[in-house]
């Protein structure tokens, strides 16, 4: 099994229509790598809906996603130096479906200018479901008879009298 160490991963990528199922795939490559398997489906919708979307309005194409874990949460961040994409016009629907499957999502801007918008989903290291043994279904198309109680004598017998006093036990 794998430790919980805090990880981060870090891609760079010029968006179009056709990368998008493949950063998806990359980035579900490093969650089930960090034994996060419960977070692929919705950390990798999220990133595609960003990516869509900012495929659509940006004129910038070049992106970086992040991702962090810090054992608890793991947060995604997409960012650029697109300086005419609005996140709070442009990507409004986009952001609503975010936050609607997330725990947490904003938007904030760079020292340098880049905007990035993240979100966040809660994880912990190796959940797992817990295996609970089935107790096996009774057959009722044949029953076993109680064994009747054998003698001491008749099984210290050579093997011939065994053999018939458990014949005559049945």
């Amino acid at each position: 099994m794998k430790t919980a160490v805090p990880c981060y991963y870090h891609l760079d990528v010029e968006v179009s229509p056709e990368r998008v199922g493949h950063v998806s795939r990359i980035l579900a490559a490093h969650l089930r790598y960090w034994d996060l398997e419960n977070l692929v489906v919705p950390v990798c919708h999220g990133t595609e809906l960003l990516l869509r979307a900012i495929d659509e309005h940006a004129t910038d194409k070049d992106m970086s996603i992040e991702m962090w874990w810090n054992r608890q949460h793991l947060i995604t961040a997409v960012g650029g130096d697109d300086r005419d994409l609005r996140p709070d016009q442009d990507l409004r629907a986009c952001l609503a479906d975010i936050a609607a499957m997330s725990d947490g999502w904003g938007c904030c801007a760079s020292e340098t200018g880049t905007k990035i918008i993240w979100f966040s989903q809660r994880a912990r290291a190796g959940e797992r479901v817990p295996l609970v043994p089935v107790a096996p279904a009774p057959n009722l198309r044949r029953g076993l008879r109680v064994p009747r109680a054998i003698p001491v004598a008749a099984l210290a017998a050579p093997a011939a009298a065994a053999d018939h006093a458990l014949e005559g036990a049945r």
